[in-house]
């Protein structure tokens, strides 16, 4: 029990530290305190297990068509559904959500491959 715990809390960690940084480098990602950021990350690590992989196989002949480009539309969206979600959690446009989700992801994989 107490050894799947343990990734998951350094996954929402990384998760919520990598939406902490993007609140500071998008000034149209703002959180309210550090409990939406908590709550925030926690929900994105659920969507981008549940919701994303369902949103990828609705989208899949545009996946295909745009050679996976359209993946980062996918991203954008999953952020933005979270914020919708999560009250004290704003983004100002798409295009926020579209560059600090592009940023979260390469932040993550960064700071996981230096975990690892």
């Amino acid at each position: 029990m107490m050894s799947n715990l343990v990734p998951f809390l350094v996954q929402w960690g990384l998760t919520s530290l990598s939406l902490w940084v993007a609140s500071y480098l998008f000034s149209g990602l703002r959180f309210a305190d550090g409990g939406s950021l908590l709550i925030a990350a926690l929900l994105l690590g659920f969507a981008n297990a549940v919701v994303k992989p369902l949103l990828i196989l609705l989208t899949l002949p545009l996946t295909v068509l745009t050679m996976g480009l359209f993946l980062l539309v996918v991203n954008a969206l999953v952020l933005m559904l979270v914020s919708a979600v999560v009250s004290g959690f704003t983004i100002s446009s798409f295009w926020t959500a579209f560059f600090a989700s592009i940023f979260i992801s390469l932040f993550s994989l960064f700071i996981s491959g230096i975990l690892s």
